[in-house]
């Protein structure tokens, strides 16, 4: 069995410091006067730094995404608290209006992971069939069942598949990595695309007047009742955050055992993930503060606080990713690639047939692809505002993917026989 070589840094304080400095670095340098860094940020959008400096030292073994548990507490801790201070001042009623371009597009994601998979071994077996092959366990089809799972849904939903489809453990692991490298690239492109998002939207000639409608009325609404917060307002705003958190986890220790030991059946809606419970009760509890004088804290800088967790979350799904890992299965990479740009060929034909503003496109698909953890992050790129639309979809996708997945798998089968 081959020896991995230890990390450089393997205490999690010393990373999440190292975390820290990279966060610093890219948001001072990104509001610098100075010509060359205002140049840089013409091109590359701080964000995208941020989530990818941090692959980077793990591609080189200065950190270990998969050792450190930074991930685990930015998206248990961090992310359900950032989501409850940025829906505080949510304006539900312009992100109904959103509903039928934003589930559209999330659908056309759907679509273009369902019939991505099955074209893409077809596609691959007519010049590498030894790739798209096996037998039994060994099926390259069955692990991509696990894929589908992830990309559609979510980890509940991946963990369904495997439970389904029963890939080798050794398959398993190679598809693992495909899900995670091939879907933080795409996150990548989205994450830049987010900020040359108006270039897109004339090329697509797109209306996105309902997105900078509700981006304007929030940004009206956070200077009409803006001031310089205290530590009062800080501390209270934590106690908002921290507190729904905690009733997030409170409710999700009960509910998730309960459903599973009572309803199994609803595993296939991941209604038995203790994660989904959080997320869902989070955000309940946010869009509930935002029609009480609770909301009003959102003039001392609480959306501001929720991002910053959210920032922190984004780098460390970037230590996650090792782009070296393509080089360890090149031909399943192959596959997986393959498959991503059929759905975002699938995602690119219904945007510019509807004219979607590049905000649903990206959040569509990230909410497929990334799920609760990423979906906010990638609609918060375009405005702190619109992160909760991101969730809402994720939910949505949490919902679908078994269902999604299961016929994926279906027709990767057909297609691989």
């Amino acid at each position: 069995m081959e020896e991995t070589t230890p990390p450089l840094l393997t205490n999690d304080a010393v990373v999440l410091g190292l975390l820290a400095l990279i966060l610093g670095f890219v948001f001072f340098t990104s509001s610098s006067k100075a010509p060359f860094w205002k140049k840089f940020y013409t091109y590359v959008p701080a964000l995208l730094l941020c989530y990818f400096i941090p692959s980077i030292f793990n591609s080189l073994g200065v950190i270990d995404g998969e050792q450190s548990q930074l991930y685990f507490v930015a998206s248990r801790y961090l992310l359900p608290t950032s989501l409850v201070l940025l829906t505080l001042s949510i304006d539900l009623k312009e992100i109904w209006k959103l509903r039928h371009k934003a589930g559209l597009m999330f659908l056309a994601g759907t679509v273009g992971i369902v019939v991505g998979g099955p074209l893409a071994i077809l596609i691959v077996s007519t010049f590498a069939p030894e790739v798209v092959g096996g037998q039994g366990p060994d099926a390259v089809w069955r692990g991509l069942s696990t894929i589908a799972g992830s990309w559609i849904g979510g980890g509940a939903n991946q963990a369904a598949m495997f439970e389904v489809f029963k890939p080798s453990g050794a398959l398993f692991s190679a598809t693992i990595a495909v899900d995670v490298i091939v879907a933080n690239v795409w996150m990548a492109f989205l994450l830049y695309g987010a900020g040359v998002s108006k270039k897109v939207d004339r090329f697509f000639n797109a209306d996105a007047s309902a997105v900078t409608r509700l981006r304007e009325k929030v940004e009206n609404y956070q200077l009409g009742i803006a001031r310089i917060p205290s530590l009062t307002d800080i501390m209270v705003i934590l106690a908002i955050g921290l507190g729904a958190t905690a009733v997030g986890h409170f409710g999700a220790d009960l509910i998730s055992p309960f459903v599973e030991e009572n309803y199994p059946e609803l595993a296939k809606f991941s209604l038995t993930s203790a994660f989904f419970w959080l997320i869902v009760i989070s955000t309940t509890i946010g869009i509930i503060l935002s029609f009480t004088r609770a909301s009003l804290y959102e003039g001392a800088g609480a959306s501001k606080i929720g991002s910053a967790m959210l920032y922190i979350l984004v780098a460390t799904i970037g230590m996650k990713m090792n782009v070296m890992a393509v080089f360890d299965n090149p031909g399943l990479f192959m596959v997986g690639f393959i498959w991503m740009i059929i759905h975002v060929i699938v995602l690119l034909l219904v945007g510019k047939l509807i004219k979607a503003p590049f905000f649903f496109v990206a959040v569509g698909s990230q909410a497929n692809v990334g799920g609760a953890a990423s979906a906010p992050i990638v609609a918060g790129a375009f405005h702190p505002s619109l992160a909760p639309v991101g969730v809402l979809l994720a939910v949505l996708g949490y919902a679908l993917g078994t269902y999604g997945a299961y016929l994926c798998g279906l027709l990767m089968q057909a297609a691989a026989s």
